[in-house]
């Protein structure tokens, strides 16, 4: 008990400590994985390119229900008036539009087909369960601390540029109409960190909070971590035939 006692008594950081905290987690994030350092450098399989296209699909359509959750438990209507864009720009107002769509075009430029996509036949087990728990952390977990795990945000700029700039130069043979979900982002990924990072300074005044935030946004570059160790190794599970 006295040790808890101990650890609530912390004091707070200053905003400024604590948004240094939190960007100093980028060293955790996935753009240094191996995987998307062989991306980065021109040399991924067609094969691997797919097999990457068709598992980040399962983490894409799952956006908006994690979005969704961090709205169901946000009691602030000012937040939600502004956090239910996300789910706007992910889903789209038409079949024709959003980040979901766009991701589906990049499967069609790569050689898959949207059924292959939309009904989950390359969705490796570990994915699953990384993307699920990830959805599931938001739904459990106060609004803020959720906001927190998605401010991997603040490292994605930077990494989609180094990737849209590869995948144009060195994967000539991906249509590059299938790029427009990255060239979107790059324009509304700062965007959306700006003011996630801006809420979490804002709402996570004690230490404990605080440091509550931190672990979330160490566990979502862990969730992302994992999910690339599962597509590096690719599909391990025998055939059906071979059973």
């Amino acid at each position: 008990m006295q040790l808890l006692k101990h650890e609530l008594e912390k004091p707070s950081w200053t905003k400024e400590e604590f948004e240094s905290v939190l960007y100093s987690q980028k060293s955790r994030y996935h753009h240094l994985h191996p995987f998307h350092r062989r991306m980065n450098e021109g040399l991924l399989t067609p094969t691997e390119i797919r097999n990457w296209v068709a598992n980040r699909f399962y983490y894409q359509k799952n956006i908006p229900l994690k979005d969704a959750a961090i709205l169901a438990n946000c009691p602030h209507r000012e937040v939600r008036r502004e956090w239910i864009e996300r789910i706007i720009d992910h889903d789209g107002r038409s079949e024709a539009e959003g980040g979901i769509e766009a991701w589906l075009q990049l499967g069609e430029a790569v050689g898959l087909s949207r059924s292959e996509l939309l009904d989950e036949i390359h969705v490796l087990p570990s994915v699953r369960y990384a993307v699920d728990a990830y959805v599931n952390f938001c739904r459990n977990n106060s609004w803020i601390i959720a906001i927190a795990a998605s401010l991997t945000e603040l490292f994605g700029p930077d990494a989609i540029k180094v990737r849209l700039a590869a995948l144009e130069s060195d994967y000539s043979w991906i249509d590059p109409a299938g790029f427009e979900y990255f060239r979107v982002r790059l324009k509304k990924a700062p965007r959306d960190a700006k003011y996630a990072l801006n809420l979490v300074l804002e709402n996570c005044k004690t230490r404990h909070s605080q440091e509550q935030a931190v672990k979330a946004l160490e566990f979502k570059c862990d969730l992302l971590w994992s999910q690339l160790d599962a597509i590096d190794r690719g599909e391990t599970r025998p055939c059906l035939e071979d059973k």
